[in-house]
């Protein structure tokens, strides 16, 4: 069993959300969670006077603080910088707007207590419940048609490559150079791409689909299109070069 469990989460402008993501991580979890670390990226609204009030119920807690908004992307490497730096074993991305379960955090701890997977995706898509989950049908459609050119450019077979909730083990984390990466929503992908190109362990797990409402910072079509732009630069062998 994995120790050494960190929660890693960007937020921007969370203050209405942040406390109830917190709130609905489950004991099992908690019992396994070493440290919890926020990145405030730039938040104009009280996100801060929220972290304030969780540090009091979770004193593991530690904030970092980019003092304007650099990104999704950009939050994530400073994440993965502390996380390795500080000895993390496992590094859980988990947003602070409540689209992705805490209660799955047990089950996608699971591939890393078994030694089969070096980086795993807690997918929407996988279970076949995205619809159900009130997932709107042009994301579920874009996502569909994307994960299928995803899926012939990298000649992989994921149920998709758009989640956010991702999970990274140490060595995933010091073998790739994430700080070359995007800086935007695409950092994601990239990653699954760069574990892919270095022949680490993937894995997916079903996760339950929640859309009530939650402010999105992502942009529909301008992440689309930066999702072929990586398509067109693997091709071009960019992320091979990025790793020597």
């Amino acid at each position: 069993m994995v120790s050494d469990v960190f929660i890693l989460m960007p937020a921007y402008n969370a203050a209405s959300t942040i406390e109830k993501v917190f709130a609905r991580i489950p004991a099992p979890a908690r019992d396994r969670i070493s440290r919890y670390v926020v990145v405030n990226d730039g938040s104009t609204d009280d996100t801060e006077a929220a972290l304030t009030r969780l540090r009091t119920q979770f004193p593991s807690l530690v904030t970092l603080t980019h003092p304007v908004n650099k990104g999704y992307g950009a939050a994530e490497k400073t994440l993965l910088a502390y996380a390795l730096e500080k000895g993390a074993e496992v590094g859980i991305v988990l947003h602070s707007d409540g689209q992705y379960s805490p209660e799955s955090i047990p089950d996608l701890l699971r591939p890393f207590d078994e030694d089969t997977a070096d980086l795993v995706q807690g997918s929407r898509m996988l279970g076949g419940s995205a619809l159900e989950g009130r997932m709107p049908l042009y994301k579920f459609v874009a996502n569909k048609v994307l994960t299928a050119i995803e899926n012939w450019a990298f000649e992989l077979n994921l149920a998709e490559y758009h989640s956010g909730y991702m999970l990274y083990s140490r060595k995933t984390m010091a073998s790739i150079p994430f700080q070359k990466l995007s800086n935007s929503f695409d950092f994601d992908l990239e990653m699954i791409v760069m574990a892919h190109i270095g022949k680490l362990r993937i894995a997916e797990i079903a996760i339950p689909t929640i859309y009530a409402g939650e402010v999105s910072h992502l942009r529909p079509v301008q992440y689309g299109l930066r999702v072929l732009s990586i398509v067109g630069n693997y091709k071009r062998g960019k992320y091979d070069k990025l790793r020597s």
